[in-house]
């Protein structure tokens, strides 16, 4: 018997458990089964919620509406390890493709381009040929650019760019594209200009962008998870992990339990010796809440999910494990408000293609620059969700200040049903309100949507298998990946991949994060655009 069999013949008695039923979780299940050849019946994962996919979601509501709390954008130039995996995942809708074939080839059918990425007051199309930067903002851009972490540290965006910056074509860009905010992290924003340098000189046209072919819940967590039962994954919903019992051994930490809660009643399940545990830690969408036509979303915090409970629970005492009061403890500053409209006619697409000059799905964002509330709207490729009827249309929106009274609607954005939300649309539009006539806006509280990018010190994160974890290893956005970029499926994906190959001794490498920032096309492009 050669020395690879009996490893893998030895492994057949080991148990993987996974705690939350996010991508990450759900690509570790898939990376044990595809690289480590782990059956599919020795993994457990257990998901508090009816559904899994974690942030990746989007559902037709009973009321006959769609709802999605957001969509994470791709691109075929990064997400090294997203490709690997979806490469392997077959299509649901179209035999013999993989899940990265069907959306490579969606996006070749439909390229986008955007021809109205910035719009002002006057609803004119801002030329953004142009970054809009003085010589103090490049200079102070590439200050912080060429800063080590260590030199940034904890401290924020506004500590190394003066106010006019954020004044530039450049940063409503930038800012709108991936949910920045001026008081986060330094070192996030550093750490997005070097991985997406690529994108700098087409920002204004997001074409680097991809799209899946749904939204990300029917594109990817739905084949993703239809291909983990396949192979015996067992998906134990309603669960939530609300305890665990860990061991010390020598300097080492082991976990040896862990404590169900499921509909009120406790259970505890026993860790054996080769047994491996994956957590998600945190949630970037806890605590998120759905309002209505008339109804704003429900002020929720942490208290009413307890969602990051278990988290600060195992973290005390364990500075390997990270600390969770840097993310979760300032909801004025990681909250803002997405909504998703049902449209029943076809008034209001029609007029925004026009107006736009894009087709729905090969635009992007169209943000307001001088809304009040910072808002911005996308056209998707329709259908968005399978099985949409052909006569119903589905766009997305968010705004970054939700806490600001609207230019048109007189109260903030967070105290707003959804009809508020589409007469404050109108208004930035100078379209007749009957546009929406029959349509429904859900509009989603996101308390900790961009925790993430909440300012932090290097220990904050976890490692994915901290170093003195035995069997024990994070997957999710609040883990230290370092070049890599928080708020991207990537992220997850990526650090669930490196969790498995770790604690399982598989030799295959992990993908190396691309590093653009080296090339010197990207540069000499960069600096072109930046002094255009």
């Amino acid at each position: 018997m050669s020395p690879r069999k009996f490893e893998l013949q030895s492994r057949q008695v080991m148990k993987a458990y996974f705690i939350g039923g996010g991508i990450g979780s759900l690509a570790g299940a898939a990376f044990l089964v595809r690289d480590a050849q782990l059956p599919g019946r020795d993994i457990v994962i257990y998901e508090a919620q009816p559904l899994v996919g974690g942030s990746l979601d989007g559902a037709l509501l009973a009321n006959g509406a769609y709802s999605l709390r957001g969509g994470r954008m791709l691109t075929t130039d990064h997400y090294e390890c997203t490709w690997d995996l979806l490469s392997s995942i077959p299509s649901l809708e179209r035999p013999g493709l993989s899940v990265r074939d069907e959306t490579v080839a969606f996006n070749e059918e439909n390229p986008a381009h955007s021809r109205a990425r910035l719009v002002d007051r006057n609803r004119f199309k801002i030329d953004v040929s142009h970054m809009g930067f003085s010589g103090r903002d490049r200079l102070e851009l590439l200050r912080l650019t060429e800063a080590s972490e260590e030199t940034l540290g904890n401290s924020r965006i506004t500590d190394w760019l003066s106010p006019k910056f954020f004044e530039s074509n450049f940063w409503y860009m930038w800012q709108t594209t991936f949910a920045f905010q001026p008081w986060h992290s330094a070192v996030e924003l550093r750490r997005y200009l070097h991985r997406f340098m690529s994108e700098f000189p087409r920002i204004e046209t997001l074409a680097g962008v991809k799209r899946t072919v749904y939204n990300q819940y029917d594109a990817i967590v739905q084949p993703l998870a239809d291909w983990l039962k396949r192979q015996g994954v067992q998906f134990v919903r309603g669960t939530a992990v609300t305890d665990m019992t860990l061991e010390d051994e020598g300097g080492r930490v082991r976990v040896r339990q862990l404590v169900l809660d499921r509909d009120g009643r406790t259970a505890n399940v026993r860790i054996e010796d080769g047994d491996l545990v994956f957590f998600q830690n945190g949630s970037m969408t806890d605590a998120s809440s759905l309002g209505s036509m008339t109804e704003p979303p429900p002020h929720l915090t942490k208290a009413d999910s307890q969602g990051w409970a278990l988290w600060e629970t195992i973290a005390q005492g364990r500075p390997e494990f990270g600390n969770p009061s840097a993310f979760n403890s300032s909801i004025p500053e990681s909250y803002w408000l997405s909504f998703t409209v049902t449209c029943r006619d076809p008034r209001f697409f029609d007029k925004m293609e026009a107006f736009s000059g894009n087709r729905a799905g090969t635009g992007g964002l169209v943000t307001f620059r001088d809304s009040n509330w910072l808002m911005s709207a996308v056209l998707y490729h329709q259908p968005h969700f399978a099985g949409q009827p052909k006569d119903v249309q589905v766009f997305w929106g968010y705004a970054l200040h939700p806490d600001r009274i609207g230019n048109f609607v007189g109260k903030p954005m967070s105290e707003c049903g959804g009809a508020d939300i589409l007469n404050e649309l109108c208004g930035h539009l100078n379209f007749d309100r009957d546009v929406f006539e029959t349509a429904t806006c859900i509009p989603c509280r996101m308390p900790y949507i961009t925790s993430m990018f909440m300012p932090r010190n290097v220990t904050d994160r976890p490692l994915p298998v901290p170093r003195n974890s035995v069997n024990l290893a994070f997957v999710s956005q609040f883990v230290e990946i370092p070049d890599d970029v928080v708020f991207t499926v990537e992220y997850s994906v990526r650090a669930a991949q490196m969790a498995v190959y770790q604690l399982m001794k598989i030799e295959r490498p992990v993908p190396p994060v691309t590093r653009h920032d080296k090339s010197l096309a990207v540069i000499f492009a960069t600096l072109e655009k930046a002094f255009a």
